[in-house]
Order: structure tokens, then sequence, then C-alpha cells
């Protein structure tokens, strides 16, 4: 293995993380009941002034404290129930209907599970850093109640001399909210947006969608450069509704807006697809795993529609032979496109690798580290899915190769590698 220089910053699972969601009753069968909402409400706007006061300060008692702008959560709440049962809202006093949006609403420990799987890419903002700093933005899977994946972020400066400093997390967490339906949307796609006075690092975005119900997981981002040669920044992440998976897109311009829309085409009924970071002679290109095995190279006029390409990479080497996939968005060096890969072998045990990519022919593979520059070993063989360590992107900063990577599907850590080492070490 290459050397690491292990930062000793990790990140757990934090149950006291909470937002408020919605809360759907009867949610374990199909969706809300219609005619069991309409009594709850009914029970509610029954209630006399004096106990809707009453009831409000208890609510507000144990919950203001914990959640930024709590009442105005409850009057958006109520505006759906609201159009839902079509009430008559000029004839419901204010109180009664932020108790009726409370009713509707549940807190929700995003990351009581686990925190794993990250991705990074440079932050949107490079202003007032020191010579030789980088600001950076981690994306981070985090796992709540009924095992439900949802992205969550952070924002941190790398120094000289490898070091990291994460941003002060808020204390409020807030989940980014759905936005009006585009008129030129694609099908199936959503958009996204967090308050203007909420932090990149205090925002969690959910499932939206059907398709996306029981998780949003692995977010792959990465900063793409378009034809007009402004910065978008994009991610492949997998929607996955309790039943069936699907790749799909979230886009953005700020981090402020998102778009989640599904990928189109064959390709589109797997996960773990990663996009370069701009268009090889005009055409989006994709590294896909189409086969539950292989690594495949993946072509397409149009960013949001893909179909199976070629075969890439086949597993070579023994920490391998079960099957290889794809650790984030291939980086663009003098040398070629560095890909970090995983690899399964023995005992399902997951290990990172590399191999490098002409840069002008990416279908061309110039090396592949024989062994693995990271796997799991001593205390981080240990947790929720022991002996894997795993990533979704890593970024270059300066002569470096800046590894945000997951331990056991329960923490997430840091690290740094000397790219020529990587590079030496391919055959």
């Amino acid at each position: 293995m290459v050397d690491l220089f292990q930062h000793e910053l990790r990140l757990h699972a934090d149950p006291s993380r909470v937002v408020v969601r919605p809360f759907h009753l009867a949610w374990q069968a199909s969706g809300p009941d219609i005619e069991r909402v309409g009594k709850l409400v009914g029970d509610i706007i029954g209630l006399d002034p004096r106990t809707v006061r009453s009831e409000m300060g208890i609510v507000l008692n144990d919950f203001a404290d914990r959640h930024w702008q709590l009442e105005r959560v409850f009057d958006d709440r109520y505006k759906q129930i609201e159009f839902a049962l079509k009430l008559d809202g000029a004839s419901i006093k204010r109180n009664t209907k932020r108790l009726i949006g409370a009713y509707f609403c549940h807190e929700y420990s995003y990351a009581a599970a686990a925190l794993m799987n990250p991705s990074v890419v440079r932050h949107p903002d490079q202003s007032g850093l020191q010579h030789g700093s980088v600001r950076v933005l981690l994306s981070l899977r985090a796992v709540g109640e009924g095992h439900i994946s949802t992205i969550a972020f952070r924002e941190g400066i790398i120094s000289s001399g490898r070091q990291l400093t994460l941003s002060h997390q808020p204390a409020f967490a807030t989940a980014a909210m759905l936005g009006k339906p585009k008129r030129d949307a694609p099908d199936g796609s959503v958009s996204v947006y967090r308050h203007p006075d909420a932090s990149i690092s205090g925002t969690v975005i959910f499932p939206m969608t059907e398709a996306q119900r029981n998780g949003l997981e692995d977010l792959r981002l990465v900063e793409f450069e378009r034809d007009s040669g402004k910065s978008e920044w994009i991610g492949t992440y997998t929607a996955y509704s309790g039943r069936d998976i699907r790749s799909e897109l979230l886009r953005t311009r700020d981090f402020h807006d998102f778009t989640l829309t599904p990928i189109r085409g064959s390709a589109g009924r797997n996960k773990g697809m990663a996009l370069f970071p701009r268009k090889i002679d005009g055409k989006f290109l994709m590294i896909g795993r189409q086969d539950g095995k292989n690594l495949f190279l993946l072509r397409s006029d149009k960013i949001d529609e893909w179909d199976d390409g070629e075969l890439l990479l086949e597993p070579k080497y023994p920490w391998e032979y079960v099957q290889i996939g794809n650790c984030g968005a291939p980086i663009e060096l003098d040398e070629g496109w560095l890909v970090l890969t995983h690899g399964v072998g023995a005992m399902r045990k997951y290990a990172i690798g590399a191999a490098l990519l002409d840069k002008k022919d990416p279908s061309r593979v110039l090396g592949r580290t024989p062994s693995p520059i990271l796997s799991a070993a001593d205390e981080d063989r240990e947790g929720y899915v022991p002996n894997v360590v795993y990533t979704c992107g890593a970024i270059r900063v300066g002569d470096d190769l800046f590894l945000p990577y997951g331990v056991a599907d329960s923490s997430v850590c840091f690290a740094f590698v000397a790219i020529r080492d990587i590079l030496a070490q391919m055959q």
C-alpha cells in the first residue's frame, strides 16, 4: 500500500441532529388515509381557543429550542393539509392552523444510525483564503430511522501541512424544501431549495418522490465545467423506493437551489455511476457498473440519458475478484484520468484502489494498482457493516489526493496521499 496521512478528525452518527419532517398517517400502508386525516383535523378544529393555546404552548415548550423557525414550519405544513382536504382556511384561526400543522409533523434524527460514504468538491466560494488553502464541500450519506438515507453536507478548509478544519455545524438542521414545479423540467424531476438563512452545513435533502421513498444513497459529486466555462455541481446518486433502484442526478449552480432528475436509458437502472468533470470530444462521459461486477465507460449526448457502454475494467487482482466499482468522478491529472475504484475480495472485504485512463481516449487503461491504496484494518474493521472502506469521491489538492472515506458504514475518516505515490504503484 502507499503511505497515507490519516487525519485525526472522524465524523460519527449523531442522534442529536434532528429536523422536522412531515408525519404521514398510515405511512406504512400506501400513504395518508384521507378519512383518518380529516377526522384528526376535525377534532383539532373542534377544540376551544383556550385548549388550542394550551396545547400549542406545550408543543413550543418541548420543541421550539430544538428547531429553527418552528412556527413557520407548522404554517407551511398546515397549508399542505388545507390543500389536501380543501379546507376553508378563512374560517380557521391562526393558532388552530399551527396546531394542525404540528400534528402532521415529527422530529426525525437523520443521522442516528450511520454517517458514511462521503464525496468532496471545491466549495463555490474560494474567497478570503490564505495562499495554498482550499475551501471544500463534503456530501455525506446520513442514515436514520427506518434505514432511510438522506444527503447532508459539511463545509471545511484544507490548509498547508495537510490540515483540515471543518466549519462549525449550526445548532439547528433544516430540511431542504420542495420548490414549485418547472414547466420545462424533465419527467419525474423535482426542485428543492434551502432557506436563504440556512447554511449548507445545516441543510439535509430528504427523499421527495415515490422512487426515492426509502433513500437517496451515495451521492458522487463533481464540479462540472459547462460549455460556457462556468461551473455546475452535479452528483449521481441511487434512488431507492424500498423495492427498486435507479440512478438520478442532483444538479446545482450555487447549493441554494437543487434539481433532482431521473436518469433515462438502460444504464439508469443500475447504481454507482460517476460523471467525468467535463465533456470529451463533445460528449458527456460516465463510469458505470452495468453488470454488477465490471466497470464500463459510457458516452452520451444528453446528461440525463445513458445507455450501456463499453467494458473498461474487469476484476484482475485477488482483492477485487468478487466485483469492482468506481469511487467517484474521475480526477484530471497531467498524466491522465485518475479513477478511484473499490474492490471486494474474500470475506466480502472492501478496499480502495486506482486506475489511470488516457486523457484523450479514456477507453485506454494506462495502469492500475495491483494492491489497494486503502483497506479496512484494526479498529476500522468494526461497525454496522464490518470490513468496509468506501468513498464516493476525492479531489486533488496541490500534489495530494484528499480522500474522505466511510468506515464500516458507520463513520467518516479523512486521509491525504501523494498522487505520485499512487501513480508509482501502478502496473
